[in-house]
This record gives structure tokens, C-alpha cells and sequence, in this order.
């Protein structure tokens, strides 16, 4: 009887460090894939809300003196189907603690820069610089929107540089 819990708590155990390791070369897979999402639109943000700030500090009748390169929103578009699925089975529960928590902050920020694209979106079809109108308050989201992407998206490239080591660590 011994004997059999035994094997049965070997193959439990077992079973459980599967789990963690697949979902493991998700997650690495899947922020190689977001961090590379980030970097493509990284330079444009950047660019972009330098331009923006020289036309703040203009009054809006001379801002269409200046040239700005605008070429849409280009969002950095966020897998997430590694975390909804270690959620979905559990598989967090069968990692380190401190791993499992760093991931969640990395998923956190990720949604927290959805939901400023989200918003940003919706003012865009709310309130859009159309005829004469709105444009003050356009204006102020687009300047918001890429001064917070200049914010989150360098320290979302630390983040993932700094979880895959131990990523690759914890699946050795």
C-alpha cells in the first residue's frame, strides 16, 4: 500500500514539474515574441512624441508649420495565451513563487498598456480633430498616450530581460 502512494505521489509530482516546464517554454516563447512587438514600434513612439512636444509648445495656429510623422497608432499587439492557459490549468501553482509572481507583473503591465491603448482609442473616435473641433482635446491624448508609451515600454523590455535568465534557469 506504501508502495503504491508512493508511486502514485512520484507520478503526481512528476506530472506537475511537466506542467510548470511546458508552460515555462510558453512563457519564454511568447515574451521573446512581445518583446520583439515592443521593439518594432519602440523608436516610432519615441520619435513620435518628440515631434508632439515641439508642437505643444506651439500655439495651435502655427502647429501646421511643423511637419509630424505620423503613420497610425502602431500599438505593440500582446500575445497572452501562455499566461491565460497557466492560469487555465493551474501550472503557476507548480513553479517558484517568486518566478510565477514576476511573470504576473509582466501580464499586469502588459494590460495596463492595453488599457491606455483602449482608451486612447475610444478619444480617438469620441472627440476626433474633425472641422475645427476637438482638436485641443485630440491633441492631449495623443501627446498623453505616447508620452506613457515612452514610459512603459523601456522598463516592459527590462522586465522581459530580466525574466528570461531566469526562465531559462528554472527550465534547466
Amino acid at each position: 500500500m506504501f508502495l503504491g502512494l508512493a508511486g502514485e505521489q512520484y507520478r503526481e509530482t512528476r506530472h506537475q514539474r511537466e506542467l510548470a516546464e511546458q508552460a515555462l517554454q510558453r512563457f519564454k516563447t511568447e515574451i521573446v515574441a512581445n518583446r520583439e512587438a515592443v521593439e518594432r514600434v519602440r523608436e516610432y513612439h519615441d520619435n513620435l512624441y518628440k515631434q508632439l512636444n515641439i508642437l505643444k509648445d506651439l500655439p495651435p495656429a502655427r502647429r501646421d508649420t511643423v511637419h509630424v510623422e505620423f503613420h497610425g497608432v502602431r500599438p505593440a499587439n500582446f500575445n497572452h495565451a501562455a499566461w491565460d492557459l497557466a492560469v487555465a490549468t493551474q501550472s503557476l501553482t507548480y513553479m517558484n513563487s517568486d518566478l510565477a509572481y514576476s511573470l504576473s507583473e509582466i501580464y499586469n503591465v502588459q494590460d495596463q498598456m492595453n488599457g491606455l491603448r483602449s482608451g486612447f482609442t475610444q478619444a480617438m473616435y469620441n472627440a476626433p480633430p474633425s472641422l475645427g473641433k476637438n482638436e485641443e482635446a485630440f491633441f492631449g491624448a495623443v501627446l498623453l498616450y505616447y508620452g506613457d508609451m515612452t514610459i512603459f515600454e523601456p522598463r516592459i523590455v527590462q522586465m522581459y530581460d530580466a525574466i528570461l535568465p531566469r526562465i531559462d534557469k528554472a527550465l534547466k
